[in-house]
């Protein structure tokens, strides 16, 4: 298998929502585990994400997790995850799926480097960047 980088996300106790909800956005193969399944002590973290991996058929892979108990959290500060493609109906309802009950920073439009491009922030505090190509020729 080649080697691949694709995003790792932590939560703070709601990582099982918003893998879900991913998967409601770009469909795929969501698989979960949750601390309990690997013998955790703490009943109140049984039932948190110790490791989620959501495969979709596009190739997109994205990871997450629920931060354990004493390890720092620090959402949306040090994350961004971009969408890039020429496929504008795929991308265009990425975003408008994303952007929904989120924030947009910046609005999908085209750019002075002639390509669409938007930027927002999920419900879950995420920040994704949506980039379309404009064709070539």
């Amino acid at each position: 298998m080649a080697s691949r980088l694709n995003p790792y996300i932590s939560f703070d106790g709601d990582a099982r929502q918003a893998v879900e909800f991913y998967e409601s956005v770009f469909g795929g193969t969501l698989t979960l585990n949750t601390f309990g399944e690997y013998g955790a002590d703490d009943p109140a973290q049984a039932d948190k994400v110790m490791h989620a991996t959501l495969e979709t058929a596009s190739g997109f892979t994205l990871m997450a997790s629920d931060t354990p108990p004493g390890m720092a959290h620090n959402p949306g500060d040090n994350i961004a995850i971009s969408l890039s493609g020429d496929d504008a109906d795929e991308l265009r309802g990425y975003w408008t799926r994303l952007s929904e009950g989120g924030a947009v920073q910046m609005p999908l439009e085209k750019q002075m480097w002639g390509d669409e491009f938007g930027a927002c922030v999920d419900r879950f505090g995420i920040t994704w960047m949506v980039n379309i190509s404009s064709p070539q020729g």
